[in-house]
């Protein structure tokens, strides 16, 4: 009895992972700067923090920061209280008022901070640095991605000697590694002001690409 040989010719997928990463320096810092001012009164309380965080405004914007790099954000007022003898006794209220600060000289960081503190600044939070065209070095990094995953699918159709179509039929974007702000910094010996100096950036990429294959 004759069999007739069968090949299957219909296309199948392959699914190849690329990864690419940049590394970059980053040119600007963003800090958290807060005012907190204690009164048993409210509205001295709030006058006296208004009074510092506009002193510490001024002091910022003399120091090359413009308006638009200076944005509020939280203002908080609460009552406080003591335990007396078991007894919750009323101390007067408290201000709190934070600005995020964008700094693009980064050697004027440590300064800048001094300088903000002299001038009532009580705490210094949240410092992140980051990358001002962030989103272009992404966009590199993600091509790189993709002809990352190009190459594993040549290598791959060519291990198994099959032919393949190079145009993927589909690319998804893993959105878990775009870049975010980092907080790593080191500490400078032997430094006048406040050493602040950021490392380096990491902006990574990644794809999921799927490209059909015969044979």
């Amino acid at each position: 009895m004759y069999y007739p040989s069968y090949r299957d010719d219909s296309p199948r997928v392959i699914t190849v992972i690329g990864r690419a990463t940049l590394s970059r320096k980053p040119d600007t810092v963003i800090i958290q700067l807060e005012v907190m001012t204690e009164n048993e009164q409210i509205q001295q309380a709030q006058q006296e923090n208004a009074y510092k965080m506009n002193q510490v405004i001024q002091t910022l914007i003399q120091s090359g920061i413009i308006k638009e790099d200076i944005q509020t954000s939280s203002y908080i007022i609460h009552p406080r209280y003591d335990y007396v003898d078991g007894k919750q006794v009323f101390k007067g209220y408290q201000v709190i008022n934070s600005i995020m600060v964008k700094i693009k000289k980064l050697d004027l960081v440590g300064h800048i901070i001094d300088t903000a503190v002299k001038n009532g600044v009580n705490q210094v939070s949240n410092i992140q640095f980051t990358l001002e065209n962030q989103p272009i070095y992404y966009q590199k990094a993600l091509s790189d991605a993709l002809k990352n995953a190009l190459v594993k699918a040549q290598t791959l159709a060519e291990t198994l000697k099959v032919n393949y179509d190079p145009i993927p039929i589909k690319i998804v974007e893993d959105i878990s590694e775009m870049p975010h702000p980092f907080q790593k910094f080191a500490l400078v010996e032997n430094s006048m002001s406040t050493p602040i100096v950021p490392g380096e950036m990491e902006i990574k990429a990644k794809v999921e690409v799927q490209m059909e294959y015969y044979g």
